[in-house]
């Protein structure tokens, strides 16, 4: 494979701590106190899963999420600090790659009805599946210092 600047290990990389840095921004954003005080983004998301076209996601929402927002809230928030950190510091990268594409795919479904989100998602998960299949933790990651995942 032919690259210009970097090699292929070095570019694939750079993919994984772009996405890094894309979760961190999805944690940064967040309004904290209101995620875990009022619990506030999964109010938002109840009012989408209640609307939703397909009823198996009305009814595993309000099985699993709705019983429990404050816990949910903190579930949501943390698991992008974790994905973003996993990310680009390249610990545990396997298994961030793929919490990461399941949590886009879980956001993907949950909101299937507005576009100006999909794009995000779907882009995240196809370079959360890009990078794990190319196995990029191999370069400039603490997995590959630690000799993890080799």
């Amino acid at each position: 494979m032919q690259t210009i600047g970097l090699s292929g290990a070095e570019w694939l990389a750079v993919l994984r701590v772009g996405l890094g840095l894309w979760w961190l921004e999805s944690w940064r954003h967040k309004d904290k106190k209101g995620w875990f005080e009022r619990a506030t983004g999964i109010a938002w998301a109840a009012d989408v899963a209640g609307k939703h076209r397909w009823s198996f996601v009305k009814s595993g929402f309000a099985t699993v999420v709705q019983p429990r927002p404050r816990l949910m809230a903190y579930v949501v928030v943390y698991a992008e600090l974790a994905l973003g950190l996993g990310l680009v510091l390249g610990l545990l990268t396997p298994v961030a790659l793929v919490g990461g594409l399941l949590l886009n795919l879980l956001y993907l479904v949950l909101m299937i009805h507005d576009w100006a989100e999909q794009g995000q998602n779907a882009m995240m998960a196809l370079i959360s599946a890009v990078a794990f299949f190319a196995m990029a933790w191999q370069t400039w990651s603490l997995d590959a210092a630690i000799g993890l995942f080799l």
